[in-house]
């Protein structure tokens, strides 16, 4: 019998299915997309056909097209975008930002707060819903995410607008070609100028909506983050933070790994006092940035993609939103005066 195995999207950030297929000694000649669609559950013969014409069957490590057929004894790897559950999506009138739009990508600058994908106890008011309004007029659109960001962090999400598309997009994300990255505020003030962060990412066994790193990788998948000091200020750090991988919380997880929490990040431990003193002023300060930011300080500032059609390398920037730049604004002025600040009231 066949060896299937599936890397299901909820346990990444980025919206795409893996499969790979053993194929058993006793099968047939058949053509690959007949034997996909016979194997792959739901997944549309049109789908697979897709895949193919974008290079994402490979057949012992060779890319193949439809037309290929399957021998006994084949290891077949598909890659195939789209999340694997699917949602009936209610249309919803809420306001995105978009930064650019073609017929087969759409780039949105997302606000914080909001949810990109159904799912979870949250069925409606996500970015997927405001798309679906967006091009209810337009039915031979059918919009859908290449990766996500978690809801309380803002910056560039990007949006296939069709299969072909999609396909194209998720293969340069699973390998990784894909350049993204962000800006973290942390708590402490980082020893070095630059680093890598490395620990495989994987689900707590206490807390299945937390992530956990395993640096001996026993667990979870392998992660990589790149950072380098933008700004500092004593108590917290600014970090521009470039992912080599696409984990769930990655950024997250990896500065908690090395002590050096995302300010006010809840689910991180970062929303206490970390560093600082005991001083009356300083607390009532950081309950005030607590107050201007109450969120985690992470911004997705930075994409960079080749196009699915032209094949020409793309790159959009997001500028930090007014609720991060007043967070560094106050850190910047408290860098400045910290001595008045810490005199006992």
């Amino acid at each position: 019998m066949e060896n299937v195995n599936l890397v299901m999207p909820d346990e990444q950030d980025d919206f795409y299915e893996h499969h790979r297929i053993q194929v058993d000694r006793g099968q047939s000649l058949i053509r690959i997309d007949k034997f996909l669609f016979g194997k792959l559950g739901n997944v549309s013969r049109n789908k697979i056909q897709m895949a193919a014409k974008s290079g994402n069957i490979l057949v012992n490590n060779k890319q193949e097209k439809s037309n290929y057929k399957v021998k006994p004894g084949d290891v077949i790897s598909v890659l195939l975008p789209g999340p694997v559950k699917e949602f009936e999506i209610i249309a919803e009138n809420i306001p995105i930002n978009i930064v650019y739009e073609d017929d087969d990508i759409i780039v949105i600058n997302k606000d914080a707060g909001m949810v990109v994908h159904p799912g979870h106890g949250n069925y409606t008011g996500t970015l997927i819903n405001a798309l679906a309004f967006y091009f209810q007029d337009n039915p031979d659109v059918l919009p859908a995410l290449i990766h996500r960001i978690d809801k309380d962090t803002s910056g560039i999400l990007l949006v296939g607008k069709n299969e072909l598309a999609q396909t194209i997009l998720a293969k340069q994300f699973f390998e990784h070609s894909v350049n993204r990255k962000y800006f973290a505020l942390v708590w402490g003030d980082m020893k070095m100028d630059a680093g890598t962060i490395e620990g495989s990412i994987g689900r707590n066994q206490t807390d299945r909506l937390q992530m956990t790193v395993y640096p001996d990788n026993s667990q979870g998948k392998p992660a990589i983050t790149h950072y380098k000091v933008i700004e500092r200020f004593g108590y917290v750090t600014l970090v521009e933070c470039t992912l080599e991988t696409g984990r769930t919380h990655q950024i997250r997880a990896h500065f908690k790994y090395i002590g050096h929490p995302l300010f006010n990040d809840e689910k991180y431990g970062g929303d206490k006092i970390l560093k600082g003193t005991t001083f009356t002023k300083y607390k009532q300060f950081i309950i005030n940035c607590f107050n201007i930011l109450p969120r985690q300080a992470l911004h997705a500032f930075l994409l960079e993609f080749k196009h699915p059609t032209t094949g020409k390398r793309m790159l959009f920037e997001a500028p930090l939103p007014n609720d991060f730049n007043k967070l560094i604004g106050k850190w910047r002025e408290y860098a400045r005066h910290k001595d008045t600040m810490n005199e006992y009231d």
